[in-house]
Order: structure tokens, then C-alpha cells, then sequence
């Protein structure tokens, strides 16, 4: 097989992948309060800025994410970005209407509230259910339910390709 057609099978699957499994997020989570925990805080309430520091835990309904430094922005509507480090930050979120999560590591993860667009890198792991994706750089936006993948040779993805395992579904009889 050529490198061409490994590519066009690759991306077929990570596109029927996708297209039948959405990772729609517990959508009461966006009504539910920020709480956000740390060994240390700096807030600049002029700028509407904090940043969180050691052991960081920001919960938010089903959402939880774990890191060593979170950096906050808000605005005029309440949280704008949030920009997260560590080794790695993990993320874990319901998904809406079914019983099951998508948990999410790298060493940087950030969020664009306001466009809806979620980018792990530095060596990114998501699973949904028994799913998995691993690659570089995972972006995906919760508007337009879309992922791209990006590989790098790194640790996780060995010879710099984007990873994806997709377990077969139970059909209900």
C-alpha cells in the first residue's frame, strides 16, 4: 500500500469514527458554577485574570480537569479562555445522554469558551468510552463537533502519526 492510500483509509476512519460517535459534552454543565482549587491564586480583578498554581482542580457539573497551572480569562459574560499545564493536565467530562466520558491528556491544554474550541498538545491522549485518539495536537470544537489530529514524532506516537483505536459497537437486538 502506498503512503496516499494508508492516509485515505486512516482518515475514513477517524471520519466514521467521528461522525458516529459525537463527543456532545453534558450540556448542564455550562448552567453549573466554576470552582476552581489550588495551593496558590493570583487574581487581577481590572484585567479579569487568575492564575492558579500547584495541585490545580477546576470542576464545573461532569467536567473536571486536573493541572499544575491554570491561567483564567473572563469577560463581561464570565469565562473567556483557560489555559492549563502540567505533566499531564487531565480533563474528564459526561457525555450528553449516555452513560460515558471523554477523558483527555497532555501536558497543555487550552479553551476558548467563547468559540468553543478545545486544543490539547504536546503529546495528546482522548478516549471516548473504549475509543482512543493520540497524536501531537488534538483540537476540536464543541460547536461543529469536529476534530483534527496532528502527529509528531514524540513518545506516544512513535514515527510522528496520529494514533486511533475504534472498538466495534454492540448493536442492541
Amino acid at each position: 500500500m502506498t503512503i496516499t492510500t494508508l492516509r485515505k483509509i486512516s482518515l475514513s476512519c477517524l471520519l466514521a469514527w467521528l461522525l458516529i460517535n459525537p463527543a456532545q459534552a453534558e450540556k448542564a454543565d455550562r448552567t453549573k458554577p466554576i470552582n476552581l482549587e489550588a495551593d496558590s491564586v493570583t487574581l487581577d480583578d481590572l484585567h479579569k485574570t487568575g492564575v492558579y498554581q500547584g495541585n490545580v482542580v477546576l470542576i464545573q457539573g461532569t467536567l473536571m480537569m486536573r493541572a499544575d497551572k491554570v491561567d483564567v480569562t473572563q469577560d463581561e459574560n464570565g469565562l473567556k479562555t483557560v489555559l492549563a499545564t502540567g505533566n499531564p493536565v487531565s480533563f474528564r467530562q459526561k457525555r450528553d445522554g449516555v452513560d460515558e466520558y471523554v477523558e483527555a491528556y497532555a501536558p497543555r491544554v487550552e479553551f476558548d469558551n467563547i468559540g468553543g474550541l478545545l486544543e490539547l498538545s504536546g503529546g495528546a491522549r482522548l478516549r471516548k468510552g473504549e475509543d482512543e485518539i493520540r497524536g501531537n495536537v488534538i483540537t476540536y470544537n464543541t460547536q461543529t463537533e469536529l476534530y483534527k489530529v496532528v502527529g509528531k514524532q514524540n513518545a506516544q506516537t512513535p514515527a510522528g502519526r496520529v494514533h486511533i483505536v475504534i472498538h466495534p459497537k454492540t448493536q442492541a437486538k
